[in-house]
């Protein structure tokens, strides 16, 4: 009984789709007039779909690959404080041997640094957000977004606050490559320069990042700025009691 009740539906659907079309196709037949020439209509390429996404790509490239590369040096340079932070109480190697935890904090500060460059690139080609190479590389030289703090201008504080930590990223990261073992003095306070440069990516990034000005990526920065901060108090604890 099912499968008869099943067939008949599908019989039924099929006449009612044909009944359908076939309206359709008869409608837009006695629409068209039968003693007027037939007309052809060309499409130029600009009206074309591809031309607009090709448009479309070419004027905001530069907006989606900032955003991108500033998510993924978000991630990043929190990974890599969070790993850094392990190796120095050694609750990452309960997770990765020796090497590999150390392999792969080197690993994650060459990608944080090639994802600031790219941030920092990307907007020099922006078309909707004019930031020229000034802006770019001296702080508090942009224009852009300036406010007022107790009623005192300080410019575009959070701009300049991602170019500072732009500096202190690249020295963070370069002396790590070049000097650890040839000036670990100087490697070990520089180094020190990165809970600063933290602070600095967290305001910056609180702030002008657009998919952090609201919703859940938001709280979720929030709560990770509060797990580095809990880690790096632990870390300096550690380093008092020990």
């Amino acid at each position: 009984m099912r499968r008869l009740l099943f067939i008949t539906l599908v019989i039924l659907a099929s006449t009612l789709g044909g009944i359908t079309v076939l309206g359709s196709l008869s409608s837009t037949t006695s629409a068209q007039p039968t003693s007027s020439p037939s007309v052809t209509v060309e499409r130029t390429p600009k009206s074309s779909v591809a031309h607009g996404l090709v448009e479309r790509v070419r004027m905001s490239w530069p907006w989606y690959l900032t955003r991108i590369s500033g998510l993924i040096a978000a991630a990043t340079f929190v990974l890599l404080m969070l790993s850094g932070v392990g190796l120095l109480t050694g609750h990452t190697f309960t997770f990765f041997e020796p090497i590999t935890a150390w392999a792969s904090h080197r690993a994650l500060g060459i990608a944080f640094a090639v994802s600031v460059i790219v941030h920092v690139g990307s907007l020099y080609f922006d078309n909707f957000v004019p930031f020229g190479l000034m802006s770019l590389l001296v702080p508090f030289a942009s224009t852009y977004k300036q406010i007022n703090l107790l009623g005192v201008s300080v410019g575009s504080l959070y701009v300049a606050l991602g170019v500072i930590s732009l500096y202190l990223s690249l020295a963070i990261v370069l002396t790590s490559l070049l000097w650890i073992e040839k000036k670990p003095g100087l490697w070990k306070i520089t180094h020190l320069l990165s809970y600063l440069a933290m602070i600095f990516v967290f305001v910056h990034s609180l702030f002008l990042g657009t998919d952090l000005s609201s919703g859940v990526l938001r709280w979720l920065w929030i709560l990770t700025a509060f797990i580095v901060m809990y880690a790096s108090l632990a870390r300096l604890w550690r380093a008092k009691t020990v």
